[in-house]
């Protein structure tokens, strides 16, 4: 099983806008979400079970949803994103077989770290390769350097 692991905006939730101020999940994390709909908000929740073959995703709730995930159970972690990423049918296969996209394996490890923002995208990208391990520890900005 693979996963789609976003980048980190460098955001809360919170700092998005000051409604989420009221909520306890205000502190989440944003992440891009793709290149569709850029101003509009997807928030996932997600929770492992009984082993870390056992994962259990809620993605598109609003957020009074995600509220009550966290309250019924601890272990809920909650991401938000700005965009989407769509496809036409095939487009996505398409893509994959020219290697547009980096694939890693789903892993609890990883996910452990999510709070940990761009840590946590980086670990994942390092283990593909050399290569991928250089393009995620590389700047933002290279100029800077």
């Amino acid at each position: 099983m693979g996963v789609i692991l976003n980048r980190p905006i460098g955001k809360k939730l919170c700092q998005l806008d000051d409604q989420f101020k009221h909520f306890s999940i205000g502190d989440a994390h944003v992440y891009e979400g793709g290149p569709v709909d850029r101003e509009k908000l997807i928030i996932a929740a997600w929770d492992w079970k009984d082993s870390a073959e056992s994962f259990r995703l809620h993605f598109g709730v609003d957020i009074s949803k995600a509220e009550s995930l966290c309250e019924e159970n601890k272990n809920i972690r909650i991401a938000c994103f700005l965009g989407h990423s769509g496809w036409s049918p095939g487009q996505l296969e398409d893509e994959l077989k020219v290697d547009s996209w980096v694939l890693s394996s789903l892993s609890l490890d990883i996910f452990k770290q999510i709070k940990a923002k761009s840590e946590c995208w980086k670990s994942a990208i390092s283990g593909v390769s050399d290569e991928m391990f250089l393009m995620a520890n590389a700047p933002d900005n290279p100029q800077i350097n």
